[in-house]
């Protein structure tokens, strides 16, 4: 999963399960903010990636999203359960899966095979 995406992926999980709201999210990996800002709720997501200059959008049904990455042009699956999400990066043909503890979220890329963290 690209990084961009992995981090707006964070963010949208980030404030679905804890119920916070941010402007931005701090990706550890690359040391560094990406200003986020726009709606997330259980039904619909439309939020602006500052950094990437790209919209992500999409809608659910409190558990299940389909977004869209017009950026990368590209499907995103995202699956609430609880604390975690999971869910399938159609660009890259990759899974990922997460938790969220307050405003941090550990995301695991099983294309790069790592984990990644980032807050809120």
């Amino acid at each position: 999963m690209k990084a961009n995406s992995r981090a707006a992926v964070a963010y949208i999980a980030a404030r679905l399960i804890s119920g916070q709201n941010s402007s931005s999210v701090y990706d550890y990996s690359r040391s560094k903010y990406i200003s986020i800002g726009g709606t997330v709720t259980r039904a619909h997501v439309q939020i602006f990636d500052y950094d990437q200059s790209a919209h992500i959008a999409g809608n659910g049904n409190g558990r299940s999203f389909s977004l869209f990455h017009y950026g990368e042009g590209s499907h995103i699956s995202l699956t609430i359960s609880g604390r975690g999400f999971q869910g399938f990066d159609y660009g890259t043909g990759s899974n990922f899966s997460g938790t969220v503890a307050g405003r941090s979220v550990t995301f695991y890329d099983y294309q790069e095979g790592m984990y990644f963290n980032f807050s809120i």
